[in-house]
């Protein structure tokens, strides 16, 4: 333990910088702290720990998996493209352990993962502590400190109060780039039409087996109810009806229940006022489409609400403007980088939040995320992991999936505890050591 002190510290609340004293007891310190407990953060936790790093992973929720576990964002997308594993290594270690535990169904051979989400919490959590970190749950991000360029603490608040806890790397993987936005890393230009935000629903009493959507196993091919559409979209004509996505079904690995992805609103869901009203806004429409597909869908008629997801989830927002920005020229034409730490195979897939409307583009082959993205100059100790990466919209529209971030966080955390063994910035990993300890643990950079 690090003994308490009174830190004179600068905290950047929106777009005001104030300073304030308080006295916040450094509770902790370690060679990485990892902040954000979803896809990303928690194998970037897990691959810092297996590096030789005494890791801390901090999250605001209760459990670990973020968007797949709080938002029911499923299926977790996608490991596999042109009859190969792209995304490998400890993320895909994940998925092994899920299934062992009958936590998860593989939807071959594109490698879609079908998954309840109270298992993946539980392997999450598992993978994590056995890793040694220390985790701090139900803790809020608010503050970080720095010497200089180098992040010293962040500042987090829980049931004990303000807590300090120190670093010497720290990652950021809150997915908003909370971190980076607090420690003054310059952001790329937010679109005026970000992404549209969904409240996802679990429906029980369905009959499954008239649903082959649920299973998105086949490349190439999107897995929204057609025939449900084309209902709304002629509804949509001589009615007011909400605006809709999809729809999209998955499945839960229980009998009788799929998640249902359509409902969506425009909202930066990292501004807290736009977030409020569209979890309230998105809940009504909730209960209006589940009207509408008990009424319109034969597998649904005797479908009943079991919950919506505890927040509604998020495909755009903050992202980096890093030493690098992977365009989607890029991405979509599958570039190799001499630094390429990661890969992706999702289709670039942009939802409008002012239409109904969605540009699903799938790739020809499997693309390569550089090392240069997670990073930005004159942070010297701060990666970024998730889709808050320096990416522009379009490849970022394929690289938010889970499976991608995943990768991304194996490679944030992989370079977090090369970086603290040697002493170095960020910017001056031993890219061939890493990229050769990302291929050691089985990630296909080739």
């Amino acid at each position: 333990m690090v003994k308490s002190s009174t830190e004179t510290e600068k905290v950047s609340l929106g777009s005001a910088r104030i300073t304030q004293v308080r006295d916040i007891p450094v509770v902790a310190e370690y060679d990485v702290v990892v902040c954000g407990g979803g896809p990303s953060g928690f194998i970037a936790a897990i691959a810092a720990a297996r590096g030789g790093a005494r890791v801390a992973l901090i999250e605001r929720l209760g459990f670990l998996g973020g968007m797949a576990t709080a938002s029911l964002v499923a299926p977790i997308s996608v490991f596999n493209y042109n009859d190969r594993r792209i995304i490998d290594g400890i993320p895909w270690e994940f998925i092994e352990r899920l299934i062992a535990i009958g936590g998860a169904r593989e939807e071959k051979p594109i490698g879609n993962i079908t998954f309840s989400p109270e298992k993946y919490k539980l392997i999450a959590q598992r993978m994590v502590l056995e890793a040694g970190v220390s985790l701090y749950l139900h803790s809020y991000l608010t503050g970080c400190k720095k010497d200089g360029d180098r992040i010293t603490h962040v500042f987090i608040d829980n049931k004990n109060g303000a807590e300090a806890i120190a670093g010497k790397y720290f990652i950021d993987c809150t997915g908003d780039a909370d971190l980076s936005k607090l420690s003054g890393v310059p952001m790329q230009p937010m679109r005026s039409e970000l992404q549209p935000a969904s409240l996802i629903f679990m429906l029980g009493g369905v009959d499954v087996e008239s649903l082959p959507m649920v299973r998105h196993s086949m490349q190439g091919v999107n897995y929204h109810d057609l025939d449900m559409r084309n209902i709304l979209e002629e509804m949509n004509r001589h009615q007011d009806i909400p605006r809709f996505g999809g729809p999209w079904y998955c499945g839960v690995l229980d009998h009788g229940m799929v998640l249902v992805n359509m409902t969506r609103t425009y909202a930066n869901m990292a501004d807290n006022r736009q977030a409020t009203h569209t979890e309230c806004a998105l809940r009504e429409d909730v209960f209006t489409f589940v009207e509408l597909l008990t009424q319109h869908v034969p597998a649904f008629k005797d479908a009943y609400l079991v919950m919506t997801a505890p927040q509604t989830g998020t495909r755009e927002t903050r992202r980096i403007k890093g030493v690098h920005t992977l365009t989607g020229e890029e991405y979509i034409n599958a570039q190799d980088f001499p630094d390429a730490i990661s890969r992706g195979c999702h289709p670039v897939d942009i939802h409008s939040s002012v239409s109904n409307n969605q540009r699903c583009e799938f790739l020809k082959d499997a693309a390569f995320v550089p090392y240069r993205c997670l990073i930005a100059p004159d942070f010297p100790n701060l990666l970024v992991g998730g889709r808050a990466f320096s990416a522009d919209g379009v490849s970022s529209a394929s690289v938010r999936v889970q499976a991608s971030v995943m990768g991304l966080g194996q490679a944030a955390g992989v370079a977090a505890a090369l970086c603290y063994k040697t002493g170095v910035d960020v910017s001056h990993v031993d890219i061939t050591e890493l990229r050769n300890t990302l291929i050691r643990y089985g990630a296909n950079l080739k």
